[in-house]
């Protein structure tokens, strides 16, 4: 069904449904996510935060700040999800030696050993994904051109 919002904005039902059947293939990927997340004794957002510290690159140490860049989030958030993380054995925290007031983070090996059996199951379940998000990906961009 073609509205005049569609009409003047130029969009079609094909794009709309490209864009739901991703917005769908994504959704499935994170459901599956938090309930491995569960099932491994983690909240999804202290995996995130895991996969976020064992991730990053860069010259500095992984810290607060920038995990709270990275996971989306005020910084007292991500202090108390640190907070709550040191306090189950997942991170350990310390105070920057150029700059005290900046706190780093490492993982612990508790940690390590969780987030290496979440990242297996992950790309597993990325690889089973993989021709339907790349399907998905090909009608996006196919109904982009017109």
């Amino acid at each position: 069904m073609t509205t005049k919002a569609n009409d003047e904005a130029g969009l079609s039902p094909e794009q709309y449904a490209a864009i739901a059947d991703f917005r769908h293939r994504l959704r499935r990927f994170l459901a599956f996510s938090a309930e491995a997340a569960t099932e491994a004794g983690l909240p999804p957002q202290q995996h995130q935060a895991l996969l976020a510290i064992a991730g990053h690159v860069g010259d500095e140490a992984p810290s607060v700040g920038m995990l709270a860049r990275q996971l989306m989030v005020a910084a007292n958030s991500a202090a108390e999800l640190v907070r709550r993380m040191e306090q189950g054995g997942l991170v350990t925290k310390t105070a920057a030696a150029d700059d005290r007031r900046r706190t780093e983070l490492a993982l612990t090996p508790k940690a390590e050993a969780i987030l290496r059996r979440l990242t297996v199951a992950h790309l597993d379940e990325l690889r089973a994904l993989e021709p339907a998000l790349v399907r998905a990906l090909g009608r996006l961009d196919r109904t982009s051109r017109g």
